[in-house]
């Protein structure tokens, strides 16, 4: 076994969830009488913690107004985030590498609320064996969420893989002296993606599935 620990985000690349968040974003921009950013603009923020992800997306928001932006999105957000399903073979993946015997983890730009109700309705929160938050720990490219999930679990970071959709997560990943693998089918565009070298960038979850038992 090449990686010990696999740490997955969960927008983009376990929930087929960006175009909600981008949706939302842009909602609760109008809500708040500001422009609403392009869908490339939202889409970038996607994995950042609040302040950053509004600091880009709104730049022209006063911080002081940050608190009430947040609260029109989660309003815009929640009335849809029930209908939001994983990526086909999503559930299949997870369980096919727990039963491999590999040590699954989440790091996430969600707060601890919205993993925990994201956990609940897909019926995964059995599956990892811990998850780091936005509102927990600084917000990516920062490496403190991988760097305590490794400590919490006691692995090795060169036994340890982190798989998300967005240049922030391949960013904390090398930040944290551990493996990246960027999907290319959630927020971000391959090409930023490639441009930062990770292991590979596989175009679908079954793509994804074949890197993971041919590599992982």
């Amino acid at each position: 076994m090449r990686f010990e620990l696999i740490v997955f985000d969960w927008d983009g690349t376990l929930m087929d969830s960006a175009g909600a968040i981008v949706a939302s974003i842009q909602a609760a921009a109008v809500d708040m009488g500001m422009t609403p950013p392009d869908e490339a603009r939202a889409r970038h923020v996607i994995g950042l913690g609040l302040h950053d992800a509004l600091r880009y997306a709104v730049p022209d928001l006063p911080e002081a107004r940050y608190g009430a932006m947040a609260d029109r999105y989660r309003h815009h957000y929640l009335a849809q985030d029930h209908e939001l399903t994983l990526f086909e073979g999503v559930g299949q993946l997870l369980e096919e590498l727990a039963s491999a015997g590999h040590t699954l983890g989440v790091a996430t730009g969600k707060s601890r609320q919205g993993l925990d109700r994201a956990l609940r309705q897909s019926r995964l929160g059995a599956v990892f064996q811990a998850t780091r938050c936005a509102d927990e720990c600084h917000s990516k490219p920062h490496p403190q969420m991988l760097e305590e999930l490794i400590d919490e679990l006691g692995v090795n970071p060169q036994a340890t893989l982190m798989i998300g959709d967005t240049t922030h997560d391949v960013e904390m990943a090398h930040n944290a002296g551990v493996a990246a693998l960027a999907v290319a089918y959630g927020a971000h565009p391959r090409a930023a993606l490639e441009a930062l070298s990770p292991l590979a960038c596989p175009a679908s979850v079954g793509e994804l599935a074949l890197w993971l038992r041919t590599n992982a």
